[in-house]
């Protein structure tokens, strides 16, 4: 059977509502990013952080998955299909995708603040102050702050030097070490990439100059019928 590997950014998830990670002032949410996004400030201020991460949470959970989440999940249907996104929320999941690797974590879960491999599922959408690990420690979101490893990239990179097809939507590929994942792609495997602003790319790539509600089913529906 063969492998479709999907690469998603923010650009697919801004579709169902929800703010890219960096807007064009370079603040997220009207916040800036050093102040919500860090270790340092998780141990400035975590009381903020906790804040910040369970509003990006409720509103994650307020949205609905997309046409573009749905018609990938649809691949599943003929393909083996593999999702690597760098968004932290669950909308490929709701939409059906059962394949999915989170490089950046998922903010549906809680992790300890010793040891980033403990994690634990959140019911409802606050993570309160004084909700402790096994280990003792506050739980804070399961997201990949800056300056924090990617534990997620190595395995991101064996699928996609495994590829059969690969589809990147909807991001700009200005995130590292995320944005070099295109690198592992065979060079003779078909890509394509759905974005309306597509950034430089090898001109390998077959290019969808369409948002993702509209480029990604238009794809789909030609790779189903084939």
């Amino acid at each position: 059977m063969k492998h479709i590997v999907v690469l998603t950014g923010a650009g697919i998830s801004a579709e169902s509502g929800l703010k890219t990670f960096r807007d064009s002032d370079g603040l997220w949410e009207g916040y800036d990013i050093e102040e919500v996004a860090t270790p340092q400030a998780w141990r400035r201020n975590p009381a903020l952080v906790q804040e910040f991460y369970n509003m990006r949470r409720k509103s994650v959970l307020e949205a609905k998955p997309n046409l573009a989440h749905s018609a990938l999940a649809e691949l599943e249907g003929k393909y083996k299909v593999t999702v690597i996104t760098q968004n932290i929320d669950d909308l490929h999941e709701r939409a059906g995708s059962t394949n999915v690797l989170h490089l950046h974590g998922i903010i549906t879960r809680s992790q300890s603040s010793l040891n980033p491999n403990l994690t634990y599922p959140i019911d409802g959408w606050e993570l309160k102050m004084g909700e402790k690990c096994e280990l003792g420690s506050q739980l804070r979101a399961h997201v990949v702050w800056f300056g924090e490893a990617v534990p997620m990239i190595e395995d991101a990179a064996l699928v996609c030097a495994k590829a059969d097809l690969f589809i990147l939507v909807g991001s700009s590929l200005a995130v590292y070490p995320a944005a070099g994942l295109v690198n592992y792609v065979p060079w003779k495997v078909p890509k394509y990439i759905v974005d309306p602003n597509i950034p430089y790319l090898p001109s390998d790539f077959i290019k969808i100059e369409e948002k993702a509600t509209i480029g990604v089913p238009k794809l789909i529906s030609e790779l189903l019928n084939e």
